[in-house]
């Protein structure tokens, strides 16, 4: 028989489990908010090609409304917030209301809503969508990765020269433009091809479906990656997320693709 403690964590993992399902709801009913783009031309510059629209103001806003009245306790990281004082051991929700913000203003329909929720500094679920294509990307920490339900797998490519890769050019650090694009050229030069989307969650959401077989960026904050490297793992993917550098990739490239790109293994949590 079940003891007491045991019901209690089953009824606490199917309470959390219709959070994450309530959540994945609150995001695609967002998802018109991207596509119908209203306040995507009011445009305030954060920093050097570091935008923030009506629109990541609005998203933001409704979705964190919502979270609160669903889940009370947990913090709220956002893009478009201070974040001083987050307990980084407690429960969070993290947030990017629109990954791909300059796509959202050039009208290059390749933006997305990215959700993770955290807690004791591990991210336990994460949901990417992409409503112009309406692809839902979803993962639980032991539980797999799905697009629309259906679950997904990381490619089975073995040589990096039959892969497909997404390099980030890091359009906020340019630089550093010299050296990340001497990165591309050595990928380049030794994949198939390379591809550049412009948001480094459906990136990452790519590689966990098996249509990227490889990702790099760098100066990646939590709210980009951490829904996306979800998926990956879940999806059979292995990452690297080291100091500014989020790397992403199917199991059998990750050494020659890590040792191009030179970077190192190192646990972060970058807010």
């Amino acid at each position: 028989m079940f003891s007491d403690r045991a019901h209690r964590a089953v009824r606490r993992d199917r309470e959390m489990e219709m959070i994450f399902e309530k959540a994945v709801e609150i995001v695609k009913k967002n998802g018109a908010e991207l596509t119908g783009r209203d306040g995507a031309d009011t445009i305030r510059e954060k920093g050097r090609t570091d935008y923030v629209t009506e629109v990541d103001i609005r998203v933001q806003r409704q979705i964190f409304a919502e979270l609160k009245e669903l889940d009370p306790t947990a913090q709220l990281l956002g893009e478009e917030k201070e974040n001083e004082g987050i307990d980084r051991k407690g429960s969070i929700w993290i947030l990017d209301p629109v990954d791909g913000t300059t796509n959202l203003i050039h009208d290059f329909q390749h933006s997305t809503i990215s959700l993770a929720y955290a807690k004791g500094g591990k991210i336990l679920f994460g949901v990417v969508y992409d409503p112009f294509h309406e692809e839902c990307f979803t993962a639980e920490l032991g539980k797999g990765a799905f697009l629309n339900g259906k679950p997904i797998q990381v490619s089975k490519k073995e040589q990096l020269g039959d892969c497909l890769t997404a390099i980030g050019t890091s359009p906020g650090c340019r630089e550093h433009a010299d050296e990340n694009f001497a990165r591309m050229r050595r990928i380049y030069d030794q994949c198939q091809d390379i591809r550049r989307i412009g948001s480094a969650a459906l990136e990452l959401s790519y590689v966990a479906c098996g249509r990227l077989d490889g990702f790099y960026e760098e100066n990646l904050k939590i709210w980009d990656y951490a829904a996306g490297s979800l998926l990956v793992t879940e999806a059979g993917g292995t990452t690297v997320i080291e100091g500014p550098d989020t790397m992403a990739c199917t199991p059998k490239i990750r050494e020659e693709f890590q040792k191009l790109l030179k970077i190192t293994e190192e646990e972060r949590w970058n807010g």
